[in-house]
């Protein structure tokens, strides 16, 4: 053997190992760079002879298929109903949505939404602002409810169901349901007012309102609105009087109650809040359908009717499930879940002060009705800076009391806030962070591409790690979602009709005629219209 051959190496000489990259040194074979074996998914008949060559992904797959795991790939399913009855994952059947603007807070919720519909579980959509719900609900044969300046009404003193459900029941039940209707038109009409003035009705005025509302039912045959409470109060009855404390005189009891005989004259004379609420109800809501309160023709700037219309919405829905559980209970109906949806919850929480109790009272017992909801906001700082210590730590309560936690793309500043009500490793906050990021340029095409955290979302629930998961629109639902319909014209102007392909290209299929409801433009809220007369004032 000649000195330039060498002896092949003897792996157990010495008793020693290669590392788990080979043997280190020249001629040792050590890979720096390890190559990630493939992986397949298949079902557990497929893989079953594969043992121990074949790992469960450890997603969910109970509820409504959302998307697909980011780190595995796998098939996600979540929603709050089905964990929460099915999956006994959470122990309330509500979520809070968290993220911020255009990344799919209103997606992952429709998603939610039309999955549970075919389940069987009825979605209620208590005030649609922009409107992102409108075209799902009509997709699903649902009734759309418009309310706005002259273009629907709803009256905070109609019981609803409540009446007709109060004549076929007996004893307690019917004792039980028109206790709880009195109280809902009572709260509503206290909220109205505390929008109206940024302050609660004092004690005194709140019992007067109750009092009142009682002597209403007992004259008024039919459905009153706020003009015959007024009357009521403007009436002086003994019974008001005597709970007013003007102690036998009338001028007394005129001083005691201008406040609040002011108040309603705004409510029913198209003050800052219209007339929407001093009218009947146009378009009372059916409960054997999915619905939403389509709101979108409030303008933004009027903040105040925003809250007003949002909170009637809420109270009203509420209302009509709580008439549909308690049928169900007597056996005169069939028993239905419903998946109440209230977006832009920030909306009302700063509308006035003490609105957060009446929203808190209204989230409570959802779990007791057989009601699953779900909250969307944009950020933790929305609940956070309400000017009481008392309402920011009852709307953090909103975040805590929910089964289970979804985030979106949120700032770094946000972090603290969040992990003090939702535990969060520094990995975790790290992802939502990156997801935030602004679109870059697609140099293929010259325009903005799409966000990095769009349709990104992690899933929290209690203690236990997330779940990244991303929402993939299928051709039908990037249709229903598209927000940006009214951007799309024609060479001479004309609003076109769009359908999206599989693929994310865009056919044209017709025109928007101007007869349409959506190229209505929004009120001007300068201008008053008297919807009897069709005279603007």
């Amino acid at each position: 053997m000649s000195k330039k051959q060498k002896k092949p190496v003897d792996p157990t000489r010495g008793g020693k190992r290669p590392m788990p990259r080979g043997w280190p040194g020249p001629g040792g074979g050590y890979s720096t760079y390890l190559q990630a074996p493939q992986e397949w998914r298949g079902t557990t008949v497929q893989v079953c002879g594969m043992w121990p060559f074949a790992a469960g992904t450890g997603s969910p797959m109970v509820g409504v298929p959302i998307g697909r795991n980011i780190l595995s790939g796998a098939t996600m399913c979540c929603d709050p109903i089905s964990w929460f009855m099915r999956a006994k994952l959470i122990s309330n059947p509500s979520m809070f949505v968290l993220g911020k603007p255009g990344l799919g807070k209103s997606t992952i919720t429709r998603r939610m939404a039309l999955g549970l519909a075919g389940y069987g579980v009825q979605p209620l959509v208590l005030g649609d602002l922009k409107p992102d719900y409108k075209d799902l609900i009509e997709a699903l044969g649902g009734q759309v409810i418009q309310l706005g300046r002259g273009r629907g009404h709803l009256n905070v003193l109609d019981p609803g169901e409540s009446r007709e459900a109060a004549l076929r029941l007996t004893g307690k039940a019917r004792e039980a349901i028109q206790a709880d209707a009195h109280g809902r038109r009572q709260t509503m009409v206290s909220a109205l007012i505390a929008i109206m003035r940024n302050q609660n009705p004092n004690d005194r005025e709140e019992t007067i309102l109750d009092e009142a509302l009682k002597v209403l039912d007992e004259r008024f045959q039919g459905t009153p609105v706020l003009r015959d409470l007024l009357q009521v109060i403007q009436d002086a009855p003994d019974r008001v009087r005597n709970v007013a404390l003007d102690r036998g005189s009338l001028d007394r009891y005129r001083q005691i109650t201008e406040g609040l005989e002011a108040s309603l004259i705004g409510l029913v004379g198209g003050g800052r809040l219209g007339e929407i609420f001093s009218a009947p109800t146009d378009n009372p809501m059916q409960m054997d359908r999915p619905v939403v309160f389509d709101v979108s023709n409030v303008d933004d700037s009027e903040t105040s009717l925003q809250a007003a219309v949002l909170l009637a919405c809420w109270s009203y829905g509420f209302g009509a499930v709580a008439v549909s559980q308690a049928l169900a209970d007597a056996g005169l109906e069939p028993r239905r879940h419903y998946f109440v949806i209230l977006d832009e919850l920030w909306r009302v929480l700063r509308a006035g002060s003490g609105l957060v109790d009446r929203v808190d009272a209204l989230t409570r017992l959802n779990r007791q009705r057989g009601v699953g909801m779900a909250m969307i906001s944009h950020t933790m700082s929305d609940l956070l800076a309400l000017p009481n210590p008392e309402d920011r730590m009852k709307a953090k309560g909103f975040v805590e009391r929910s089964g289970m936690v979804i985030c979106g793309g949120l700032p770094r500043a946000e972090m603290d806030n969040l992990t003090e009500v939702v535990s969060m490793s520094m990995e975790e906050q790290n992802m939502l962070v990156g997801w935030q990021d602004p679109p870059a340029w697609d140099p293929a095409t010259g325009k903005e591409a799409a966000p990095p955290g769009r349709g990104n979302f992690l899933i929290k629930v209690g203690g236990r790690p997330g779940i990244p998961v991303h929402v993939g629109l299928t051709s039908v639902e990037r249709e229903i979602n598209d927000t940006n319909k009214l951007w799309k014209t024609g060479e001479d102007g004309k609003p076109q009709k769009v359908e999206i392909a599989p693929d994310g290209s865009e056919a044209v299929v017709g025109e928007y005629s101007l007869d349409d409801p959506a190229m209505l433009p929004p009120p001007d809220p300068t201008t008053r219209v008297i919807a009897r007369t069709g005279v603007d004032e």
